[in-house]
């Protein structure tokens, strides 16, 4: 027996698509996008409600946040970052959209330069904070340069804790997701796609942290890499284990398609994901506490057809059916 993941509805009889019957589920968000890279207005028209960004100018992506109308937008600010660590040094980074902050008193990270003491580490979660972000943003890319050491990466999480806000960290080399676990990190913005995690660390990932999926980065011809696969076994034991799955594609990133991305959740499939699954991870509210905190409550999903959770009753894809969904207004509905 299938639990129906929305409720059967028509659309109005006065729009574009007069009685049209389908499934009404609850606003989509792509977890993980960068507004200032791509124009995220488009993504609406293709089933998309709202997007946190995960790395941007703080004021520029603030003042985008703040306009009226979809798509909704939270956002983490500043990438924070090591002295010269990734992506400081990059040149598709938005200008003033990296904070490199030094080790910590009492770090083993190299403090030759400079040494920072956790007051700095708290102005900088307190930058991000004033200009209205939602989470926190750390970069550990030990394959790009330097990364936080465990006592300054502690630190950016216990000033974040302590004014209620999450941290999401890009883990990327050896030994970085291990890290953001034992640190106490909240998010990884990728599932780890660089090393394999063994059952032990997956079952600790899985108990404390939500992963952004970002597969399809990985698939680009559509096909199979050794990172995809690496990704994909991570992730498939990350969601058995119960850990907390995020629909996300870091937008922005190279040529990505926009809207609700069929890769992404036939992805999402091969890492065994059922329908239900897919749902709560497109609608999942995260970095907000509930739904209605993205001020999205007169807006809906609606799908054609019938209920996707229920096999057998259309003979295209589930990723595809999902990938068909529109942004409508929650009154241009009528329950059935």
């Amino acid at each position: 027996m299938h639990e129906p993941l929305g409720r059967a509805a028509r659309r109005s009889l006065n729009g574009a698509h007069a009685g049209e019957v389908g499934v009404v589920l609850p606003p989509f968000i792509d977890h993980h996008v960068h507004v200032e890279l791509v124009d995220p207005d488009p993504i609406v028209a293709l089933g998309i409600a709202a997007v946190v960004d995960l790395g941007a100018s703080p004021s520029v992506v603030a003042a985008r946040a703040a306009r009226d109308g979809l798509p909704a937008v939270a956002f983490a600010g500043a990438f924070l970052t090591a002295v010269g660590g990734y992506p400081s040094d990059r040149p598709w980074r938005p200008e003033g959209s990296v904070r490199e902050l030094a080790a910590v008193e009492g770090g083993d990270g190299d403090r030759r330069d400079h040494t920072a003491l956790p007051d700095s580490i708290e102005a900088a979660v307190d930058e991000q904070r004033a200009f209205g972000a939602s989470v926190v943003k750390v970069v550990l890319n030990a394959d790009a340069g330097p990364v936080f050491d465990r006592a300054t990466l502690e630190a950016v999480v216990t000033a974040a804790h302590a004014r209620s806000l999450p941290v999401a960290v890009h883990a990327e080399g050896a030994g970085t997701a291990s890290l953001a676990i034992e640190a106490g990190v909240d998010a990884l913005v990728h599932t780890p796609w660089t090393e394999r995690l063994d059952d032990e660390l997956i079952a600790r990932a899985a108990a404390r942290q939500a992963w952004i999926s970002t597969l399809a980065i990985h698939a680009r011809d559509f096909g199979d890499s050794p990172e995809l696969d690496c990704a994909i076994d991570n992730l498939a034991r990350f969601h058995a284990a119960g850990g907390r799955v995020l629909y996300g594609t870091d937008l922005g990133n190279g040529e990505l398609p926009v809207g609700v991305n069929a890769v992404e959740l036939a992805l999402l499939e091969r890492a065994g994901l059922e329908a239900t699954d897919l749902v709560q991870a497109l609608a999942d509210p995260w970095p907000r506490a509930e739904r209605g905190d993205w001020g999205l409550g007169g807006i809906a999903t609606f799908v054609a057809g019938a209920d996707p959770a229920v096999p057998g009753t259309s003979p295209t894809p589930l990723p595809d059916r999902l990938a068909t969904a529109r942004v409508v207004p929650a009154d241009d509905l009528e329950l059935l």
